[in-house]
Order: structure tokens, then sequence, then C-alpha cells
């Protein structure tokens, strides 16, 4: 009784990409900060519990807390949104344009919001720079180097790749945004999501707003990853990768194959007969 049918859902897409087009640029803003902080803290407990216990499973299990809170607080995500707004434009209720606006600013507080956390983030790691860095602070310059200089060692071959996790995650990330649509209830909502959440940080793809957290936080804390290498080489591939997972391989393909049909009148012409029998009759 808690489960929605598939056809339902995508109709809930679009009414939600319509609603969140409606949105102004500091709404927008202010829940696109919240949303890049809540995932900032996801991703520090994620990392914590992978150190913890040695088990990167540990810390994907740990993770989709984040993204739980932003879909029950109905806040804003970039990568959701990615899946979800164009579906406004194709069922003709909304302008293109006005999909690429909220992307603009719906990124621009998930950047803010996740750096900020990971500015207060960094300084509890180290006492405020009086202490060596902590065996999970040593964790996030490791990743946030293997994020970036790691990839430009490789070329072209690690621009491709790292692009391709992009599309990998957000296939899934938008998954989860859909998921959380097929149950009624708060526990039924979170178990939905948890599910492709866990599978895509297990297995070790790229998120553009986890990004916003994990690499300026590491080079605070001495990462040796420079501003165009955070850019050049993770943020803009992976954020056109998640576009193209999120909106190709999740919204639009969800939303060709469950698009409800309009109804056509099925009334048809009365024939001769018909006529002359109730003709007849009067």
């Amino acid at each position: 009784m808690d489960l929605t049918k598939p056809a339902d859902i995508v109709a809930s897409m679009v009414d939600a990409s319509v609603k969140k087009l409606a949105l102004g640029p500091r709404d927008l803003l202010i829940r696109g900060a919240i949303s890049g902080a809540l995932l900032g803290a996801a991703t520090g407990l994620s990392l914590s519990a992978t150190v913890s216990t040695g088990q990167p499973l540990a810390g994907a299990l740990a993770f989709p807390v984040g993204f739980a809170m932003i879909m029950l607080l109905g806040l804003e995500l970039v990568t959701g949104n990615f899946g979800l707004l164009p579906l406004a434009p194709l069922d003709g209720k909304a302008l293109w344009s006005t999909v690429i606006a909220n992307w603009y600013w719906v990124f621009l507080g998930n950047l803010l919001g996740a750096m900020a956390f990971g500015a207060l983030f960094a300084i509890t790691l180290t006492n405020m720079g009086a202490t060596a860095p902590s065996p999970l602070a040593v964790r996030i310059i490791t990743a946030a180097e293997i994020k970036t200089v790691a990839n430009e060692a490789l070329g072209n071959a690690g621009m491709i790749t790292v692009f391709v996790k992009g599309i990998l995650c957000n296939w899934l990330v938008c998954l989860g945004v859909v998921m959380v649509m097929t149950a009624n209830s708060t526990v039924g909502k979170i178990f939905a999501a948890w599910l492709p959440i866990v599978t895509f940080v297990a297995l070790g793809f790229e998120h553009s707003v986890v990004n916003m957290f994990m690499i300026p936080t590491g080079i605070l804390l001495g990462a040796k990853v420079s501003l165009m290498e955070w850019w050049m080489w993770n943020q803009i591939p992976v954020t056109l990768g998640n576009i193209v997972g999120g909106f190709l391989f999740t919204g639009l393909t969800l939303y060709v194959t469950y698009k409800p049909e309009e109804k056509k009148e099925a009334a048809k012409p009365a024939s001769a007969l018909g006529a002359t029998v109730r003709a007849l009759a009067e």
C-alpha cells in the first residue's frame, strides 16, 4: 500500500520540476547551500567510518544520511536537478532558460555550502592548524590528490575516466531522487533512496557536490592540488558527466517509457443505421 506506480512517479517528477523551477534565486541559494553542507557532513561521516573500520563499504553504508536529509527537507541538490528539471520543458510546462538559471543558482549554493562546511571541518581536524592532520584529514588529502593530479597524470585517459565516473554516479543519484517518490512514509523514502546511493559510493563514482567539499577541504589541509587542477581535472568533467547521467540515463529514459499518454476522445460517429433506429424510436 506504500508503493507508487511508475507512471505516477513520472507524473510526480514532472510536477516536482515545475515547482523547483518556480523558486527564486534567494531560495535556490539558501537551499542549495544547506544541501552542500549536509553532503559535506555526510562525506566526512563516510570517510570517518572507512578510516575507523578499514572497510570502504562501511563508509558507503553511512553516506546516504546526508542525501536522505536533503530529500526529506525538500532542499536543492544540483545533481538531482540535472535529472528532474529538463522534464518540465519536455512536457511543455517551462522554458529551457529557466532550467539553466536553476542549475546555475543551485550549483553556486551547493559550492558555497560545501566549501563553508569544509573550511570549518578542516579547523576541527587540525585544531585550527595547531596539530598535525588526523588520520581522517590525511584520508581527505589523499582523496583530493587522487581525484585531480592522478587524473592529470593519465592525460586524456584520466579525463575520459572521470567523465564516465560522473555519468555513472548521477545515473544512480537521480535514481535515488526518483526512488524517494516511490514511497509515502518517511522510513520508506529513506530506505528507497538508500539503495542506489550506497551503490554509487561503494563503486567509487564521482559526484560533483561531494567533490566541492572533498577537494577544497583537502587543499586547505595541505593537498598538493591547484585551483586549476581541481576544476580542469575533476569539477568540470564530473559536472558534465553528472548532467549526462542524470538527464539522459534517468530522467529522460523514465519519462519516455512511463509518460502518461493524453486521453483521446473515444467517441465514434453514429452509424446511419443507428441514427435511423433512434429516430424511429422517438
